[in-house]
């Protein structure tokens, strides 16, 4: 057996063990109380270069590629549950609240850490990255535990576009802290190319996923009437998504648009999106099992006071940013009090924008990303608990449900 073989058997076994480590994690969860995401995480992070270096540091490479595939699933998901027909209803609480918490968790963020001394502009970077959230790891404790109510419809809502706001507040902050590290860059007109790169990918994206959901829309669900098949689903999904990379608009908003599309202009479908559903769970499980793989302990013990800070404002701000939100609304009082607590996992969003952050202000990048990835392991690990924790606390979780069954009804 030639060395390709040997690498494409050990892939094949890897790739297997994540699958059915899922499955494992899956069951194990649902005894042990606990959501599959953090099981996931933890057995990434045991089984990669910080734990007993299971797997080979290869594997990495697919972390990336495994990242565009669960994300643009989920957003396209995301796109048709509550940017689509449900919009009527989930539209007003959904905003008010997801606008108040991003802004709730930036000004905190900046606030607390300003205020214990912390540079101005490496406050306001930090803030800039903190709305970010992880809707994979929400929805997937959600569904796990067959949580519905208005709650969950808020939560899952505000996950679903939440980031949207945040990469532009996120372009405003970077434009502000720029102009305040070079003084002479805010007469500098090419200083705010960052923010409008910042409103073309979303806005950009907006438009690419409306205009492949339009043909998708008539396209689709025609060899029996009212179903998709996951070969069509999965075509349009990975050909929208590649077309946002390439012309470097967001892939996670595109895919939403065109699950919003679809479900407002295909009305032959009697059950939308059901062929996605039933394909999701690999690629979801691969996604948790390498974001653990990728974390190392020297990050998280190299976070410092500034990290505990940053950790102490970012709840602080989301909950107190929710809860007004969902005040203004008139969101019913379950609202109100658990889901700035359900806001609290994130990942690849925040560590995307840190990276780019690092590039970009080498001087103070490297403190940010080390902040943000040390951090992003605590709220990954910590944050599906306490979500999961709240929706149960709120009464609309049904554990007994099985994952399958509440996606069928959803």
């Amino acid at each position: 057996m030639d060395l390709n073989d040997v690498a494409d058997a050990v892939s094949l076994m890897i790739l297997g063990g994540f699958l059915l480590a899922g499955f494992a994690a899956d069951v194990l969860g649902r005894r042990m109380h606990v959501p599959r995401v953090t099981l996931l995480l933890l057995l990434g992070f045991l089984a990669g270069p910080s734990g007993w270096h299971l797997v080979p540091d290869e594997i990495t490479q697919w972390f990336s590629f495994a990242t565009l595939l669960a994300l643009s699933i989920i957003g396209f998901h995301l796109g048709e549950r509550f940017l689509g027909k449900r919009l009527r209803t989930t539209g007003k609480p959904v905003a008010f609240v997801s606008l108040a918490e991003v802004a709730g968790s930036a000004a905190g963020v900046f606030l607390l850490l300003w205020a214990f001394g912390v540079p101005i502009p490496l406050a306001l970077l930090l803030a800039a990255v903190a709305p970010a959230t992880d809707p994979a790891a929400t929805m997937d404790v959600a569904s796990g535990i067959g949580s519905k109510g208005p709650l969950t419809d808020t939560l899952l809502g505000v996950v679903a576009i939440d980031d949207a706001w945040g990469v532009m507040l996120f372009s405003l902050l970077t434009v502000i802290a720029s102009s305040m590290v070079s003084p002479e860059a805010s007469a500098n007109v090419a200083s705010w190319v960052v923010l409008g790169h910042g409103l073309w990918e979303i806005v950009g994206g907006l438009l690419l996923g409306i205009a492949v959901g339009l043909p998708m829309a008539m396209l689709t669900g025609r060899i029996k009437s009212g179903e998709l098949t996951i070969v069509e689903t999965l075509g349009f999904v990975l050909l929208c998504s590649g077309l946002a990379i390439y012309f470097e608009l967001s892939y996670v908003m595109a895919c939403m648009a065109m699950g919003a599309t679809v479900s407002n202009v295909a009305h032959h479908h009697h059950r939308p999106f059901h062929a996605i559903e039933e394909v999701e769970q690999p690629f979801l499980i691969v996604f948790f099992v390498l974001a653990g793989f990728q974390f190392q302990l020297h990050q998280l013990v190299n976070v410092g006071w500034i990290g505990l800070g940053y950790i102490v404002a970012r709840v602080i701000g989301k909950f107190i940013g929710a809860y007004l939100g969902a005040k203004a609304a008139g969101a019913p009082p379950v609202v109100r009090r658990h889901v700035g607590f359900c806001l609290l996992p994130q990942a690849g969003v925040a560590l995307g924008l840190a990276l780019m952050v690092s590039q970009r202000y080498p001087e103070m990048g490297e403190k940010v990303l080390t902040t943000i990835v040390g951090t992003t392991f605590v709220f990954e690990l910590v944050g599906p608990v306490v979500t999961r924790w709240q929706l149960m606390v709120s009464g609309e979780a049904h554990e007994s449900t099985s994952r399958t069954e509440v996606q069928s009804t959803s």
